[in-house]
């Protein structure tokens, strides 16, 4: 009733998702944002199929508000689905710091080079980095598509791989040493592995027991230690230096993993030593961020197979949410 004319007005709302109004679709993907849908649905009294369904009308409207994207600097990066090697690609915009792409069905050469196909040639021209681990397919593909862009390798993979060598010459020790000092080594790894500033008290005094009873090991973990310093350098130059010292300290340790390691480091040291050279410095923690937020997704989606919403909910999980009073 309207209290000036006396009269009756009807407010024609349109309408989504079956019975659903567009403002009540766009405040159910609202809450399902920090919800699950069975959670939502069981406060609204409605089927999870519907919830589901005005989920997915709001992550399209959000897709739609997004600004267009024209990447400068792009990350890429493989997710794993489920074990048996399937993966997704997922592309970033590491100015927008957002996903652009996120697709399948593997972490192929021509996988990659579908984005590149739907991103379109003008655009590819504009790229200028592309910040990837050393997964050859994704730089083939990179260097076709958009050959001026410079090719960085992500900290936290070359990271990976030396926690990996870390790791190794911990097994090979456990496995040589007998009795009373394997208990220094047991239960060990997460203290070996992260870095003494993120240890606490407790990580921190049993890290200086099995240091001190295991030189080896005590080598390994120092050499880990100061490898960092590798991305604190804003020269080339100077980072190679340092390099070629680090790695002349393997001689005579018998640090097998070690040594491969710092081959891998070389063979791929031109996208290493761009993260220098890049002006200004990229965020390259943002990729793996963005990957343990997509890992959460996933399991707050246990058991709905439908790839379409993981999709929507992969790229506008860092868009900012719309306004479902004014949809």
């Amino acid at each position: 009733m309207c209290p000036k004319f006396k009269i009756v007005r009807q407010e024609k709302l349109p309408r989504v998702c079956g019975n659903l109004t567009k403002r009540f679709a766009h405040y159910l993907g609202w809450r399902c944002e920090n919800a699950t849908i069975k959670a939502v649905a069981h406060e609204f009294n409605l089927d999870w199929k519907t919830v589901k369904e005005a989920d997915k009308e709001y992550m399209r409207a959000k897709l739609a508000k997004a600004p267009e994207t024209a990447p400068v600097v792009i990350g890429v990066d493989e997710f794993s689905r489920r074990k048996g090697h399937a993966y997704n690609i997922v592309v970033t915009d590491l100015k927008q710091k957002r996903a652009i792409w996120f697709e399948g069905p593997d972490r192929s050469e021509e996988s990659l080079d579908r984005f590149y196909g739907l991103l379109g040639s003008e655009k590819c021209d504009q790229i200028k980095l592309a910040v990837m681990d050393m997964w050859k397919a994704f730089e083939n593909s990179t260097r076709k598509h958009a050959p001026q862009a410079a090719i960085l390798y992500d900290k936290f993979h070359v990271l990976r791989h030396l926690g990996e060598a870390l790791d190794s010459v911990r097994k090979s020790e456990y496995r040589r040493v007998c009795g009373k000092e394997q208990k220094f080594i047991k239960g060990q790894k997460y203290n070996l592995l992260s870095r003494w500033k993120n240890l606490n008290l407790n990580g921190r005094q049993a890290l200086k027991e099995l240091l001190k009873a295991n030189r080896r090991l005590n080598t390994a973990y120092v050499l880990k230690e100061s490898f960092s310093q590798l991305w604190e350098y804003s020269s080339a130059a100077w980072a190679r230096k340092f390099f070629d010292h680090w790695r002349e300290s393997l001689k005579w340790q018998r640090l097998k993993p070690f040594e491969e390691f710092s081959e891998l480091i070389d063979r791929h040291w031109d996208g290493i030593v761009m993260y220098c050279k890049s002006e200004p410095k990229v965020a390259l923690g943002f990729v793996e961020g963005l990957n343990n937020k997509i890992r959460v997704i996933q399991r707050r989606a246990y058991g709905l197979k439908d790839p379409e919403y993981f999709r929507l909910k992969v790229l506008t999980c860092m868009l900012p949410p719309l306004n479902y009073k004014k949809p």
